[in-house]
């Protein structure tokens, strides 16, 4: 009834998430080196033969760097969608007899892990996010956002514990030095969450049974730790809050179901399901 969970890097500069059992794990994005994933799994003492499958949230190079040499040397599957492949120019790098598609609310099983995706608004071509769940634990990784729509907050929901983004102070955004046109990317509903719009989903949305929330994908120019940690730490009460960094990998961390609470699947809006009933059509 746990999960280990660990972020190996977290920012524009790279972002790889690890999240397993006592016997298989899988990797959340590559978008560091091969050899930074193996140095930084070797420094938490996890087996790089523990991971048994790499997934993909989108195409942008910090999310997806790594991902031909990683699992070509180890032969992993990977597990992203026609779009990604696509406008990642991907189709050449990942060896063709790894790759594996995913769609969007159908679990992965992963041995005792399942993988479920779920889509997101960025500006991306294909963008998701994903739950993973292991037994009665499940631990969402939420980054890159536009905006917490639906499919978001309903994941969100279901977390006993969950990578957030928090990726910008809106008043170092504003009066800082990108272009107006790079601040409108960011802030305009299909870039980045800001750290209030991430408070305003925890404190909404935040289950009972959340013990830990590990803020991420924090900006170099546009955010620090110190501004997040005092953000959030005075009203995280039970759940412990934790600043993902953009350097190194953090402590592993073990997530435990301690009330016995399940969660339960999330079901997709009407809409959703009358819209991917009509490609079928």
């Amino acid at each position: 009834m746990s999960l280990f969970v660990a972020s190996l890097n977290s920012g524009s500069n790279g972002n790889c998430y690890y999240l397993g059992n006592d016997e298989e794990g899988v990797l959340i994005d590559v978008g560091i080196s091969c050899r930074e994933v193996e140095k930084r799994l070797k420094r938490l003492d996890i087996p790089v033969s523990r991971i048994k499958a790499v997934f993909i949230t989108h195409e942008h190079g910090d999310h997806i760097h790594g991902v031909p040499a990683f699992s070509k040397k180890y032969k992993l599957p990977v597990f992203i969608t026609p779009g990604t492949i696509l406008y990642g120019n991907l189709g050449n790098e990942i060896e063709a007899g790894l790759i594996n598609s995913f769609s969007p609310y159908q679990p992965v099983q992963v041995g005792k892990i399942s993988v479920t995706a779920f889509p997101i608004t960025h500006d991306a071509n294909d963008p998701h996010n994903f739950v993973v769940a292991s037994d009665s634990v499940t631990v969402g990784i939420f980054t890159d956002i536009g905006f917490p729509c639906y499919h978001v907050t309903q994941h969100f929901a279901q977390c006993h514990a969950a990578f957030l983004e928090s990726n910008y102070d809106e008043h170092m955004l504003e009066f800082g030095s990108y272009p107006f046109q790079l601040k409108s990317r960011i802030r305009g509903g299909k870039g980045h969450l800001s750290n209030r719009q991430a408070l305003k989903l925890f404190l909404d949305h935040r289950p009972p049974f959340m013990t830990h929330l590990f803020l991420s994908h924090l900006s170099q120019n546009n955010n620090t730790p110190d501004i997040v940690e005092e953000l959030f730490s005075g009203i995280a009460h039970s759940t412990h809050i934790a600043v993902m960094s953009r350097e190194h990998e953090s402590e592993l961390y073990h997530i435990e179901n301690n009330l016995g609470l399940r969660s339960k699947p999330v079901r997709p809006p009407v809409h959703f399901l009358q819209v991917q009933l009509s490609l079928f059509q």
